[in-house]
């Protein structure tokens, strides 16, 4: 897939504010300072379609940036972000919560996590979760440049191990980097292939 056009479109407080078309959905979310914005710029090719802050946790609506007039790709405020007041905690998971579960149109939520650090225990129930509601999910492993070819090799085996454990099968996954591009044309196509099978569901039901 070739990202022709990518712009902002609409920040939402809720999922009943979100756009009314029925594009297909592409949802990023993390941990506050995961490298979402980075990661969401570099697949579009846009240094500043998403942004970037030196402090982690700016992200509080739901962003919809529109990709080639076809789908969207969603930015969704990161979590565990513990500075944040217990009131303001509660909403924002509401927020998310409510985005993923309710929003027809998602086609799939990455879920972003660092490859430098070994699985982290908010990371895990956020994917324990989505697999228990159903919901289609990918993992991105962000910041690989900061490691070289045979530590990222071991971390990502480490993950899957501990997935392993309580999951049959390992879920799709993306070795990424922002600095890079590493992983851009991974993502990309995997996003091509669901709109060609979303695409192919509709004229069959026609």
């Amino acid at each position: 897939m070739e990202i022709k056009k990518s712009a902002f479109a609409l920040s939402s407080p809720s999922v009943t504010k979100c756009p009314a078309d029925n594009k297909p959905e592409y949802a990023f979310i993390g941990r506050s300072n995961v490298g979402k914005s980075s990661l969401i710029n570099m697949l579009c090719n846009h240094k500043n379609l998403a942004k970037t802050s030196a402090t982690p946790g700016k992200t509080l609506l739901i962003n919809h940036f529109i990709i080639n007039d076809e789908w969207y790709l969603v930015d969704l405020p990161g979590y565990g972000f513990a500075k944040r007041s217990k009131s303001e905690r509660q909403k924002l998971e509401q927020m998310i919560s409510s985005y993923i579960l309710q929003r027809p149109q998602l086609a799939n939520v990455f879920v972003l996590v660092d490859i430098r650090h070994e699985q982290q225990a908010i990371d895990r129930e956020f994917i324990d979760w989505l697999g228990q509601s159903g919901i289609p999910f990918s993992i991105v492993f962000t910041k690989a440049d900061k490691l070289s070819n045979a530590r990222i090799s071991e971390n990502v085996k480490a993950y899957e191990q501990k997935m392993l454990e309580t999951w049959e099968v390992m879920p799709p996954y993306f070795v990424t980097s922002a600095e890079k591009k590493t992983g851009r044309d991974e993502m990309l196509s995997y996003i091509e292939q669901i709109n060609n099978e979303l695409k192919n569901g509709e004229q069959a039901d026609c």
